[in-house]
């Protein structure tokens, strides 16, 4: 009662309640608005890209572009979000598209990195250096294609590790595809004692090799004398075999060749120095 006396008492005041009551509504009602559009926005977002990913698997696209597509259509949905959400805020569009462009020249110079990964990703696309599956070798790092995106490439290394790496670095620097053709040389330097009997030896990796089952017969594996080293005449093996089976040669092949040198007395060097005594 002593509040509405007081009201009736001072119309300036009860114009400026009814007024900050009529602005906190209408501002409540733009707040309902943006997050309504915010939710929906996000539910149609994800229901488009659930059907992109649907059109892509049916249509037996490459996987390096699945994973592009996907990337570049969530990226600019949620642009387009972010856009209605100031919108319904009651942002002008017209006015805030204009500040984007007057800011046009800052925000290229604070993204020129990101677009050059973006033309970068484009450029894997087109010119395809690696795809998704590939082994690949770049920028110190090396690991299995798992997604390219449209800013970066995500790499699976061997100790399930996600490693990101710019497009723009990607298609512009050096990068080593290990698993883009179907066969690999695989290669040793086996080390033996002075004195022993390379034709021996030679016969021996030969045996060994034979029995190995993954190395291709052509290229027809290659043996030769390669160094005579400080401690040691070393033997260089060269064989071909599928991809897949690289590293499974390797290293049975190494295992064989310790226990097979072994039961033919043939020894493995150890460093030595030969000291001379000058006597006075």
């Amino acid at each position: 009662m002593i509040l509405l006396d007081v009201l009736a008492s001072n119309p300036r005041l009860e114009g400026f309640i009814n007024s900050l009551i009529e602005q906190g509504s209408h501002l409540g009602w733009t707040i309902i608005k943006a997050v309504i559009v915010f939710v929906v926005g996000r539910f149609i977002i994800r229901m488009i890209n659930k059907l992109v990913r649907r059109i892509l698997t049916k249509r037996d696209f490459d996987p390096s572009v699945k994973t592009f597509v996907g990337s570049l259509v969530n990226v600019t949905l949620m642009v387009l979000l972010i856009i209605s959400v100031v919108g319904a805020l009651g942002v002008q569009t017209t006015s805030f598209a204009a500040l984007l462009a007057s800011a046009g020249v800052a925000i290229g110079m604070a993204l020129s990195g990101n677009l050059s990964n973006f033309a970068g990703g484009l450029i894997i696309l087109l010119f395809k250096p690696y795809k998704v599956g590939d082994y690949i070798e770049s920028q110190g790092v090396g690991g299995t294609v798992r997604e390219i995106q449209i800013f970066h490439t995500i790499l699976l290394t061997a100790d399930n590790k996600n490693i990101f790496i710019p497009n723009g670095s990607l298609s512009s620097g050096v990068v080593t595809n290990i698993g883009n053709e179907p066969t690999r040389r695989v290669e040793w330097t086996f080390g033996v004692e002075y004195g022993s009997d390379f034709d021996h030896v030679k016969s021996v990796i030969e045996n060994v090799l034979a029995k190995e089952s993954r190395v291709l017969d052509n290229p027809a594996p290659f043996i030769a004398l390669s160094a005579l080293a400080d401690s040691s005449v070393n033997v260089v093996v060269r064989v071909w075999v599928k991809s897949s089976d690289y590293w499974g040669v390797y290293f049975d092949t190494n295992k064989a060749i310790y226990e097979t040198f072994n039961a033919e007395s043939i020894g493995f060097p150890f460093p030595q120095l030969t000291v001379h005594q000058v006597k006075n």
